[in-house]
């Protein structure tokens, strides 16, 4: 997903003001993907959500100091959401990967059964438990289920978490928060002589 560009940004103007461009966007960009992530089905949309979340935790990491207490919370919530999106997206990217392994195991053995009665009126079912692959299907069928049903629960989470988030203002909490600046930073100091300025 290509992060949605900043708007407004001043190399001259207080490292501040930059920052909370950037994280007013980033916040909005996470914020975007709702309704739509809460769709199950919706896999690009949870992924795509995961990696704002990624963005929004890494930004606020290094400019979170110069705003209010809240933006300390944020980060944690940002990293709570960016990791079960995580675990979501394995789920996502392991379950089709463990049906294609099922499959090969199934055509496979399907190639080796046909061989074996080839010229025969019939093949009797009883035939599969003679396939080569047929101690490991319910290996993998097991480790199919567990990806599908985890994935279930772990949604299930991500939709509980995601209302707790909203109950709590997470994102208006987040918009008024870097809105105040620490009265470490000088309102004058530009951002680019803060960020390029030798240490």
């Amino acid at each position: 997903m290509k992060a949605r560009k900043v708007k407004g940004l001043d190399p001259a103007g207080a490292l501040a003001d930059n920052a909370e461009r950037i994280v007013r966007t980033r916040l909005d960009e996470l914020c975007g993907f709702m309704p739509k992530a809460a769709d199950p089905g919706e896999v690009r949309a949870l992924h795509d959500m995961r990696i704002a979340a990624k963005r929004l935790r890494y930004i606020l990491e290094v400019t979170g100091p110069i705003f209010g207490e809240y933006a300390e919370t944020a980060v944690k919530y940002a990293k709570v959401l960016q990791d079960l999106l995580g675990e979501i997206h394995d789920c996502d990217e392991q379950g089709p990967a463990v049906a294609a392994v099922l499959r090969e195991l199934i055509d496979d053995d399907a190639r080796v059964l046909a061989g074996r009665h080839a010229g025969k009126e019939d093949l009797d079912p009883a035939a599969v438990r003679r396939a080569p692959n047929h101690a490991a299907y319910s290996g993998v069928v097991a480790l199919l289920v567990h990806l599908r049903a985890r994935r279930a629960v772990l949604f299930g989470n991500f939709l509980e978490l995601w209302a707790d988030y909203e109950r709590k203002g997470f994102r208006a909490r987040l918009e008024y928060a870097i809105t105040e600046r620490s009265q470490s930073e000088p309102e004058t100091a530009p951002a680019a002589a803060i960020i390029c300025s030798d240490p």
